[in-house]
């Protein structure tokens, strides 16, 4: 079954990255909308799957980004009519945020790689029996966090915050086969994209590592993680997304 997978940009940087490489490899069409450009958002049935990604901006940020706006109303129409969504750091604060969760300031930054482990709704779940049962590494770059969202499960957590990703699936979704799934975490970077990610985002490390040593890392050291952890993230979001698009096909 061929999926139209449409992304919502916040920023020139934060893109698909392996999402991308998966979709082309699977032959799913990808159309992008880059709100902040003043792109315009697509119509309710011109796709499948609406994934929403990360970018520096506030979901609160409505007066300096009134494009939220739009977005906004695109993702809550998106779930209310059933189809997958998929959000990724500001992405999945926007999620929670349209689901009527509260995101607000977690009191510390993670920015980095760093353990992160499934709550036992998680392991349980269907989507997520590729990931491994202990923690491991993924990375992180995010200040703020976001409340569980009624009718949702909370599926990992870190030391510093408890509610890093989150599965909502209304009636309607059961029916269609269809999820709406969460991850304040960056499964999806690849080696360009997270030097791209960290070169735009220095000034917010360099503050963060004096501010929030402890979970904060220096861009050298995300790099060189990075170097060891990326393909096997690649991989654990490969099985999510492919066990997504077999719940479709049933």
């Amino acid at each position: 079954m061929t999926l139209r997978i449409h992304a919502l940009f916040h920023t020139d940087y934060a893109d698909l990255s392996f999402i991308k490489q998966w979709a082309n490899a699977h032959n799913h069409p990808i159309t992008v909308s880059r709100s902040y450009d003043n792109h315009s958002l697509p119509a309710l049935d011109s796709f499948d799957w609406l994934i929403v990604m990360g970018g520096p901006m506030s979901v609160h940020d409505e007066d300096q980004h009134t494009w939220l706006i739009a977005e906004k109303r695109l993702i809550k129409q998106s779930i209310d009519a059933g189809k997958t969504v998929i959000g990724v750091c500001l992405g999945a604060q926007l999620v929670a945020h349209c689901l009527g969760a509260e995101v607000k300031p977690s009191g510390v930054r993670e920015i980095g790689w760093l353990p992160m482990w499934l709550t036992q709704a998680g392991q349980a779940h269907p989507l997520l029996q590729d990931l491994p049962k202990q923690p491991f590494m993924v990375f992180h770059f995010h200040g703020d966090g976001f409340d569980c969202p009624k009718g949702a499960s909370i599926i990992a957590e870190t030391e510093a915050w408890a509610n890093q990703g989150f599965i909502y699936q209304t009636a309607k979704h059961k029916r269609r086969g269809t999820w709406v799934l969460a991850w304040q975490c960056h499964f999806e970077v690849t080696k360009e994209s997270l030097s791209k990610m960290v070169s735009n985002g220095n000034a917010t490390i360099q503050n963060g590592l004096k501010e929030y040593p402890e979970t904060v890392q220096s861009p050298d050291e995300i790099l060189a993680l990075g170097d060891k952890y990326i393909e096997e993230n690649n991989e654990r979001l490969a099985a999510m997304l492919s066990r997504i698009a077999a719940s479709g096909n049933k």
